[in-house]
């Protein structure tokens, strides 16, 4: 298929030539699909004064209108699904199967934000006087700085552009360089369902740059990050300085507990899908798999069998199971990773290499038996590895757990009761699966504790977000 052309989108309008410009290669291949214009300061300064201009009528706009606009870009969504699905392989390389189950859930956050944006309910409080009312009512925040990764281009970019839609904010997007053309046909499909002018505008760039100049702007007036710990503390800081609201999807690194009451092949069959998912380059992605002792053995060598055992190539082809990483980048992290867990005493289950020359491919790599100061053990992989160790009982399956300084994502494998109210009150993470490993819907707030962020994206939590509380109190 022929790749779109990416381009800006600011005030309505797509801006794809006279810029310098970025080539994005397809990861499966290293082949250049095609050239990314980089906005400049001035494409910057018009889009924020586009957003601005936009909040003030949007702002008014009816919330059923909102929703009718919402409602269509889904529709929208739906008929153009296979071409979508096959632009994000191209870009990100996962299998047409994974994208066309990420193009399915993006499609679900502009229904359920559609349906949601009508219910942005406030509350009557009873007055002490009589003949006193007391209203506590919802408006949104403002016009928002929001910035996606790539390694969900279609699910990250929707959630944030809807939240904001439906509650009545402007939104300037940066999505990611690695991935434009997908943000790019949803900003499309946002258009020809009739979103306003200057209402959502797309901007590639210098991420530091881009952010820098978003957040010094006094009309943004919130922050919505998805991203590293690292970059997600700098731009927190940066929104600190403007007393701009922050939502921060930040970094994880997922423990698995799985006790010997267990399925051990249903769990193995939740965690292996889940972990190999976009080759492991998904932040609530399970990595640290830890598997109480009486089954450890026999857990470590039929998971191992079944990574081995998955097809990787290219994602184009229907029978490909694990695509490439997205970028080389990945690639050299995980060879580091891996060489560094073996040099301190790791045993490889299976994989630790690349498969192919062309392409920036890593075999699915299970590690057993690591050490807690090896580099994988706190650092998240982002990419196809799987650490495998063992526990002795509930208290050390806590301790363990709750081991690193991030809390994004959480999975607990146990048909006890007993078993299932402890860790859902003592394992520290903002979500906390159990007997699967689905960790975010968009009808769920998803969101982490500690040095995994702050706020909550998706559901009611997700859009509130978005708003803020007015007090109006009146006297007869």
């Amino acid at each position: 298929m022929l790749y779109p052309q990416p381009g800006l989108f600011i005030n309505g309008h797509w801006i794809d030539q006279s810029r310098d410009a970025l080539a994005v290669l397809n990861p499966a291949t290293v082949e250049t699909l095609g050239q990314l214009p980089m906005a400049s300061p001035a494409d910057i300064a018009r889009a924020i004064a586009a957003a601005h201009q936009a909040f003030r009528t949007w702002r008014r706009t009816p919330a059923r209108t909102r929703a009718a606009i919402l409602q269509r870009t889904a529709r929208i969504l739906l008929d153009r699904k296979e071409k979508l699905a096959r632009i994000i392989t191209l870009e990100l390389g996962k299998p047409l199967a994974e994208s066309r189950a990420e193009v399915d859930t993006a499609i679900g956050m502009f229904e359920w934000h559609a349906e949601e944006a009508p219910r942005t309910y406030g509350r009557i409080i009873p007055g002490r006087e009589p003949l006193t009312r007391q209203m506590a009512v919802l408006e949104p925040v403002g016009p928002v700085a929001a910035f996606s990764g790539w390694n969900a281009p279609a699910i990250t970019p929707s959630r944030k552009i809807a939240g904001a839609l439906a509650a009545g904010c402007t939104i300037v997007l940066k999505p990611a360089e690695e991935t434009p053309a997908t943000a790019c046909e949803i900003g499309r499909a946002l258009q020809e369902a009739g979103v306003p002018e200057g209402v959502v505008n797309l901007v590639f760039g210098n991420p530091g740059a881009i952010s820098d100049q978003l957040l010094a702007a006094e009309e943004i007036r919130a922050l919505t990050f998805t991203g590293s710990t690292v970059i997600g503390r700098a731009l927190a800081q940066k929104a600190a300085a403007g007393l701009k609201r922050a939502t921060l999807e930040l970094g994880g690194h997922a423990p698995v507990l799985v006790f010997e009451d267990a399925d051990m092949e249903s769990a193995i069959r939740h965690i292996a899908t889940a972990k190999f998912r976009n080759s492991g380059q998904v932040c609530t992605s399970p990595t640290r798999i830890y598997v109480q002792e009486a089954m450890y053995e026999t857990f470590c060598n039929h998971f191992a069998e079944r990574a081995a055992a998955l097809k990787i190539g290219n994602g184009l082809d229907e029978s490909v199971q694990m695509g490439p990483l997205a970028n080389p980048r990945r690639l050299a992290a995980m060879q580091a990773l891996t060489r560094d867990a073996l040099e301190k005493g790791a045993t490889l289950l299976c994989g630790g290499d690349s498969p192919s020359a062309t392409g920036w491919f890593w075999a699915p790599t299970v590690l057993c038996d690591y050490p807690d100061h090896c580099d994988a053990a706190h650092i998240e992989p982002f990419g196809p590895m799987a650490l495998l160790h063992r526990f002795t009982n509930l208290d050390d399956a806590i301790a363990k757990a709750n081991r690193l300084p991030f809390g994004l994502a959480a999975y607990a494998f146990t048909n006890r009761a007993d078993q299932i109210n402890v860790l859902g009150q003592e394992v520290e993470s903002g979500v906390i699966c159990f007997n699967h490993c689905r960790a975010s819907l968009p009808e769920t707030p998803f969101g982490g504790v500690k040095d995994s962020g702050l706020g909550r994206e998706g559901g009611t939590e997700g859009l509130r977000e978005f708003l803020q509380v007015k007090y109006l109190s009146q006297a007869s």
